[in-house]
């Protein structure tokens, strides 16, 4: 399916969904690139093999994570931090394909941020079962610039809640090609995903994964 919905004249009106100040939903936003972000993904996952990492308290994460980017985001006994090399072989992360910044840059600008620039992408993989807690992204240096989150493969249900851990949350259903961008007020949101629903998707199988950028530094 090749649909440029950046480009669709009833874009506004038709694929972009605002869930609050600063917060949007562009559906469908990463289609037309779907099979070259894939193959992508294959290759890094070839240099930096996704791992099941750990949060600072020692609970195992239900996620697997690689990164790309001049920054990668880790957690483990020492806590959550970005940094320049992969903990298992302290090499740096692969580069940040250009595909990739192209497609957050252009979502963050459709979104209402025109400067973006992503140094950092920390790529999850979601099998059924695998969900991600409430949390903010607040490991970054600069809360000025917005998250990007690409989803591709099976669908989840996306937690969007407020500055709280216990405001009340709304769920988002996310299907493949799907963007949510958030920022300005809404940066320090708390957010997370619902435990991931078996099923089969025919580009991924039954994983999800999720591309999430960041400007670390």
């Amino acid at each position: 399916m090749n649909l440029d919905l950046f480009d669709h004249p009833d874009f506004h009106s038709n694929w972009r969904e605002d869930l609050c100040p600063g917060a949007v939903v562009l559906r469908g936003a990463a289609l037309e690139d779907d099979v070259k972000v894939l193959a992508e993904i294959d290759r890094i996952a070839g240099l930096v093999p996704f791992q099941y990492r750990a949060t600072p308290g020692g609970y195992a994460m239900s996620v697997a994570m690689t990164n790309c980017g001049d920054f990668g985001w880790v957690t483990d006994k020492a806590g959550y931090r970005y940094q320049a090399t992969s903990p298992e072989n302290q090499q740096q992360w692969p580069p940040m394909p250009a595909l990739f910044r192209a497609i957050a840059v252009k979502a963050a600008k459709e979104a209402g941020f025109p400067d973006f620039d992503p140094d950092a992408c920390l790529i999850n993989r979601y099998q059924p079962g695998a969900k991600m807690s409430l949390h903010q992204d607040k490991d970054e240096h600069d809360f000025g610039q917005p998250i990007v989150s690409v989803s591709l493969g099976l669908p989840a249900v996306f937690q969007f809640g407020g500055m709280e851990r216990s405001d009340k949350t709304q769920r988002i259903q996310l299907t493949h090609g799907d963007i949510v961008v958030w920022g300005g007020p809404s940066r320090l949101r708390y957010h997370g995903v619902l435990p991931l629903k078996a099923g089969e998707h025919p580009l991924t199988g039954s994983y999800r994964f999720n591309l999430t950028f960041r400007k670390a530094h």
